[in-house]
């Protein structure tokens, strides 16, 4: 959107406080931002004394802009943070972050059961955490089962089941390890009361599991069951262990939140420690890259409540090193200067800078290519394909299909020798019917270069294609139907002999398969294929598509399955004889299949 564009919509921007959106021309949403004044802060964006190139880069982006009134500043801002998680728009700060974290899911049934996971499913279950290690996770699963007595089976333990008595106790009953509910051996209360010990321990309040022990211990002394009671002393002497291995600050601070941020040019290192109760339970350390040149000030507040919310945190004192701009009500910030909450501050200082130094080491040990290396393989690679520029920016192209059916195309980008995941595209085919791999490749292209012009984004220096001569050609053609030939080089990588085309060329560039710059292709060839692959897969979950044998009345996604997995794809499977399908499913699905696919 130009200067002049904007002027014309300017007399319609609010006064008031609220969030701002952000479209490019493709509708997608790109900015979202909140403001005291929309009015005077969208304005700021189209100020001609813009001295940010990537702020430049945002306005030029923008196509449209909608805006959203609300009551408050703190309503904006949570307001503007939900947006931000759902959507992730490409220039706001987002602490992406590729790792499932795991929970422990208290189950919302009778006599529940407490286990991993990584999947939250709205069914009034109670799940504590998310926490930032699996093994943490599973010392505390596994001193559960040792010390308080759960059910692990599924069994439906309904009042009514265990009256008609339906159910007989299983080897875990024996073993100790369960107290027997299926057969009414244990109550609901006493069951309840080891759900709470669980509570208080993955809450880190460890005190109240404590007592509950050594009043158990000192029970049993007092009947003379003094085998029994050194049992729980063990109990307490493992949760004593285990809290003295917790960073302890101080008891009497209770819950907070410790937050520190160290910004290097366009990256910024943020700690965040989790207090319960005087104990560290949660610590992390996330890298973000900043897109509009945002301050120290604007990237911890948005941090702040991002990993608030990732790791559900009730804190009602945020620790912080400088003051930022966070309007949530009922929080208090501080800035401590000295005591227990400093050396909170500085903790987390340390992990940062231990976070930053870590990433040194493995550039050392060559666990992380330095920039330098990586510039030099860029040039070896401007050097082995004889481009005319060096490939700061390639893109990569795959197609992909389920069974012969359902294809659709992917695009991977590399920047500096290093993946740019925000810049990566699917595309659900549109105009081709069947499988025809060459159209399919020229679509894609077609509609990634189209944009290319009409946005006036960056041409890469390198296309990569994953395929031989015919998917190379299919590219060529969608680069001259746009009138774009020579504006990047194009080559394609055939699979079977790692093999280079070039457009035109009848020979192939074959490059030793330990050469460094084959080396990179390949790679970013076989990130295309995961990422390409990864996306139908998902589609096919969701149950965007199905192939023709679920199509069949009667036939559903598990016969299907079973018959792909045996005969490797539909067009053998039609092959086969209605003795041969009866083999793998029985007589009546095969005869559903066999007579409709004959059709």
């Amino acid at each position: 959107m130009t200067h002049s564009e904007f002027q014309r919509i300017v007399s319609t921007i609010p006064r008031h406080p609220g969030i701002y959106k952000y479209f490019n021309r493709d509708n997608e949403l790109i900015y979202v931002g909140k403001a005291k004044n929309i009015h005077k802060r969208v304005s700021s964006y189209f100020n001609k004394k813009q001295s940010s190139y990537k702020t430049h880069e945002l306005v030029s982006s923008i196509h449209l802009i909608e805006f959203t009134i609300v009551n408050s500043e703190q309503d904006a801002f949570f307001l503007e943070n939900s947006l931000i998680k759902n959507f992730q728009p490409k220039y706001n700060i987002n602490l992406k972050d590729d790792k499932s974290y795991p929970f422990i899911v208290i189950k919302n049934e009778p006599f529940p059961r407490v286990f991993l996971t990584r999947k939250l499913i709205k069914d009034g279950s109670e799940y504590l955490g998310p926490y930032t290690s699996v093994q943490k996770v599973r010392e505390l699963l596994n001193f559960i089962k040792q010390t308080i007595p759960l059910r692990n089976c599924t069994l439906n333990l309904t009042d009514k089941n265990i009256e008609k008595k339906k159910f007989k106790v299983c080897l875990e009953y024996h073993l100790g390890n369960c107290k027997g509910p299926c057969e009414g051996h244990q109550s609901y209360k006493d069951y309840e009361t080891g759900l709470l010990q669980i509570k208080n321990l993955l809450k880190g309040n460890l005190n109240p599991v404590i007592s509950h022990f050594k009043k158990q211990m000192h029970d049993l002394v007092d009947k003379m069951e003094f085998e029994n009671a050194e049992f729980v002393k063990k109990k307490i002497e493992f949760l004593k262990n285990y809290q003295a291995k917790s960073i302890i600050s101080n008891q009497k601070l209770t819950n907070l939140d410790v937050f520190f941020i160290i910004k290097n040019g366009n990256e910024a290192y943020i700690n965040y420690l989790m207090i319960q109760t005087g104990t560290i339970v949660q610590t992390k350390t996330v890298r973000i890259e900043t897109f509009l040149d945002e301050s120290p000030e604007e990237i911890l507040s948005t941090s702040v409540a991002q990993l608030r919310d990732t790791f559900k945190s009730d804190a009602k004192e945020i620790i912080v090193p400088f003051l930022i701009h966070y309007p949530e009500e009922g929080i208090i910030l501080t800035i401590p200067k000295a005591g227990d909450k400093k050396k909170l501050l500085d903790l987390s200082e340390k992990n940062a800078r231990y976070f930053i130094e870590e990433i040194k080491n493995k550039q050392r040990l060559m666990l992380e290519p330095k920039g330098n290396d990586k510039m030099d393989l860029l040039k070896q690679v401007q050097a082995d394909l004889k481009l005319p520029d060096i490939p700061i920016n390639i893109e990569c192209f795959d197609n992909s299909n389920f069974q012969g059916s359902f294809p659709v195309s992917a695009m991977v980008c590399f920047k500096n020798g290093e993946p740019s995941k925000k810049d990566y595209r699917h595309f659900n085919v549109k105009t081709v019917e069947g499988i025809n791999d060459f159209a399919t490749m020229k679509e894609a292209v077609s509609r990634r270069y189209k944009r290319v012009i009409e946005e006036k984004l960056p041409w890469p220096q390198l296309v990569i294609i994953d395929g031989g001569k015919g998917q190379l050609s299919a590219a060529s053609k969608a680069l001259y139907s746009l009138n774009a030939t020579g504006k990047t080089t194009l080559i394609g990588l055939a699979k079977n002999e790692e093999e280079i085309f070039f457009t035109g060329d009848r020979e192939s560039l074959k490059l030793p398969l330990n050469n460094k710059s084959l080396k990179l292709i390949r790679h970013i060839r076989d990130e295309v294929h995961r990422f390409g692959i990864s996306f139908h897969r998902k589609k096919r979950s969701k149950g965007t598509f199905t192939n023709e044998l679920e199509r069949i009345k009667g036939i559903g996604t598990e016969t299907s399955d079973i018959l792909i997995k045996e005969f490797k794809s539909v067009k053998n499977i039609k092959q086969k004889s209605l003795n041969e399908l009866e083999k793998i499913i029985g007589k009546s699905k095969a005869n559903l299949v066999f007579y409709q696919l004959k059709k």
